[in-house]
């Protein structure tokens, strides 16, 4: 929202949230109309586009979204160093609404002009004459609206908006108030109703000019430099004619410079352009070599997780993976099942999604191509096994000091724990941790105070809890205690619990929770600290801002540079894990004041 928002700021649909697209239900309903009364044969190309173009608009956009967040996260050519929030990400989440407007525009449009039914597919000139007065007028009017726009009355009520996000995305170029999105569209409104007042319009020229449009808007606001120097090279005057992403970083970075649309031309005839322009396109075009200190070795875990990663869908990825949204993932079922099949057949080696930073420590998060159910297929260890082992090799060879293996990377039926590839490669230099120290501590911080016994249902594990399970309590016992700590636990055997009782997990997994007279906690998690960077994505089924316990010990290893590998049987000290954790920044779920000290939890776990 603009810092003092003006007049028609917000969209007209705003407040239908994610039912907005029924405002497109005329388009639907005349084509219905339409097909019942004269058959498909009724449909003009022109009509038939309408909703196929705006699908097509929103696919394009979405693959700029993910390959650049993939780019960021990888990429040396990076030009901004500094982090997204989610509160950028909640502001772009409507990046949707001027398709939706566009939309709008061509249906009203070829319901108003007599020629719209009658428009060819195609003419070349009618395309040529686009070109030439996007280049002309739109470029020009626009220069000048723009540099309206950054008065200090216009950017306060609109421009604020856009201006809001220092670091771009591709997306970001769209992210602007409705009055002013308005006025965009009236401008680029000229080359095709010029066109059509020509007689030279067509079809697939809006539709193609549509598409350029999008294509140099999301190339622009990349946070990495694509545009390779030899284009320049052969075709000097490009320069003139195509921006780039740094060229445009520095208008969101300094305001006052570089105010054109696509084409810069006119900030060289104006005297607007950035002075540093062509040193920061040169300088990222080189960019800088980066070796993280820390690799966090995850998987996708059920189908619809490929959009909750990062480089998905950036709306679901930044809420839990359990969050109401369930819905509209489902409704996307086709592609979850074409990823899957896509990463099961061409996912040779693990994928950055994710780069952020801690003080002077960079983090990235590796993700092997293979899904939950693929982790407990006999005849798919080996090669998953593989996988693992070549990510920690590559870790290994660039340097990496530390490599936490998340989810079932560490499974002890999979690898031991981590401990094959110990036992494997004698020489690591890069130490591998799973996290278990840490783990054990946040659980038996859980415990509340004044907890008398405490229920163990967990399997084998690797844990200080584990270990105290000699003397199992059994479920008939008068004296049921309220307080469970559970690994894997079914319908069946929750429902024998007694009203009120807090299920702690101990396991990576979250709990399905099927009682409502019950309290479930979270897995093992701790908040962030405020100072860690591009923190924009939840893991997992976690809320913003909380990370597993096993993830943070392997930031934990960076941090303290501690030597050993905590794999295997090698567990870190929980107490030691703690009160690192603690120290730098990482805060408890739950108010430490209900809960005993760690050595009377552990010495309470083991009398039962």
């Amino acid at each position: 929202m603009a810092t003092r928002p003006g007049p028609l700021t917000e969209w007209p649909w705003q407040r239908l949230g994610n039912f907005k697209y029924v405002v497109m239900a005329p388009v639907v309903v005349h084509g219905a109309r339409r097909v019942a009364g004269g058959g498909w044969g009724d449909i003009d190309l022109a009509f038939a586009l309408i909703l196929p173009s705006l699908l097509l608009r929103m696919v394009h956009n979405q693959i700029w979204i993910s390959a650049a967040r993939y780019q960021t996260a990888r990429s040396k050519h990076r030009i901004v160093d500094r982090g997204i929030e989610f509160d950028q990400v909640d502001r772009e989440r409507g990046w949707d609404d001027q398709i939706i407007l566009n939309g709008l525009f061509f249906y009203v449009g070829y319901l108003l002009i007599p020629s719209a039914p009658h428009l060819p597919a195609w003419r070349a000139d009618g395309v040529v004459a686009m070109a030439l007065l996007h280049a002309g007028p739109v470029e020009f009017l626009y220069y000048w609206f723009h540099r309206a726009l950054h008065h200090h009355f216009l950017y306060s009520r609109y421009h604020s908006h856009h201006h809001s996000s220092i670091v771009t995305e591709p997306i970001t170029s769209v992210i602007h108030p409705f009055a002013e999105h308005m006025v965009y569209y009236i401008l680029f409104a000229i080359p095709m109703l010029t066109t059509v007042y020509m007689g030279t319009a067509s079809v697939l020229g809006f539709v193609l000019y549509i598409a350029y449009i999008d294509f140099m808007n999301n190339m622009g606001h990349c946070n990495f430099e694509l545009v390779p120097k030899w284009v320049f090279q052969v075709f000097p005057p490009l320069k003139y004619l195509m921006y780039t992403p740094s060229f445009h970083s520095l208008h969101h970075t300094q305001f006052r410079t570089n105010y054109s649309l696509f084409m810069p031309f006119y900030d060289y005839i104006y005297n607007t352009m950035d002075k540093s322009s062509d040193q920061l396109y040169q300088s990222s075009l080189k960019g800088i070599e980066e070796t993280p200190d820390l690799v966090h070795l995850t998987h996708m875990t059920d189908l619809q997780s490929a959009y909750h990663l990062r480089i998905g869908f950036a709306s679901i990825a930044s809420n839990p993976s359990n969050s109401s949204m369930w819905w509209y993932m489902w409704t996307l079922w086709p592609l979850a099942w074409l990823s899957m099949v896509f990463a099961w057949v061409y996912g040779s080696s693990a994928f950055v999604v994710e780069r952020i930073k801690l003080k002077k420590l960079t983090m990235q998060t590796w993700a092997i191509p293979r899904y939950n159910f693929q982790y407990g297929l006999n005849w798919e260890r080996e090669s998953i096994n593989d996988l693992i082992e070549k990510a920690i090799l590559d870790a290994d060879a660039r340097g990496v000091k530390v490599l936490s293996l998340g989810l079932l990377n560490q499974a002890k039926q999979l690898n031991g724990g981590g401990e094959l590839f110990r036992q494997k490669y004698p020489k690591l230099r890069v130490r591998l941790v799973d996290g278990s120290g840490l783990a054990t501590a946040v659980v038996l911080k859980s415990i509340p105070h004044d907890a008398k016994q405490v229920f163990l249902h967990a399997g084998p594990s690797k844990s200080q809890i584990a270990d105290s399970r000699a003397s199992y309590l059994k479920h008939s016992s008068n004296h049921m205690p309220q307080i469970w700590l559970v690994d894997n636990i079914d319908d069946k055997e929750q429902k024998k619990a007694p009203q009120g009782t807090i299920f702690i997990p101990i396991s990576q997994f979250p709990i399905k929770k099927i009682r409502k007279d019950c309290t479930y906690l979270s897995t093992p998690a701790m908040k962030i600290p405020e100072t860690m960077q591009n923190i924009h994505a939840c893991e997992n089924w976690l809320p913003r801002k909380v990370m597993s316990a096993w993830r943070i010990a392997g930031i934990l290893h960076a941090l303290e540079g501690w030597t050993m590998h905590e794999c295997g049987d090698a567990m870190m000290d929980a107490e030691k894990a703690w009160s690192a954790a603690i120290s730098h920044g990482f805060v408890p779920l739950i108010k430490l004041e209900s809960f005993r000290s760690m050595d009377s939890v552990t010495g309470r776990c083991m009398q039962l």
